[in-house]
């Protein structure tokens, strides 16, 4: 399956963050988050960016994370180079 699913199985684990945290945070099923972190299917599109909206409103840095991990970008200083 897709990247978003490691990705968001990091995130909720290093942010202790529960699925349905998650989930009624986005207002969906816990089971449709569980999928996701299982890797059994894969969010579409527009979940992921609601995905980014909802880690966004628990925790910020978390936001940040998800869409570092995601884009397989290296995690960003917050120092101007």
């Amino acid at each position: 399956m897709g990247k978003a699913g490691k990705a968001l199985k990091q995130v909720l684990g290093t942010y202790r963050i529960s699925q349905n945290r998650l989930a009624v945070t986005m207002g969906i099923n816990r089971s449709t988050v569980h999928q996701w972190v299982n890797e059994t299917s894969d969010p579409l599109a527009e979940a992921v960016t609601e995905i980014v909206k909802a880690l966004r409103k628990i925790d910020e840095a978390a936001s940040e994370d998800f869409i570092n991990l995601y884009l397989e970008r290296p995690p960003q200083d917050n120092e101007s180079s």
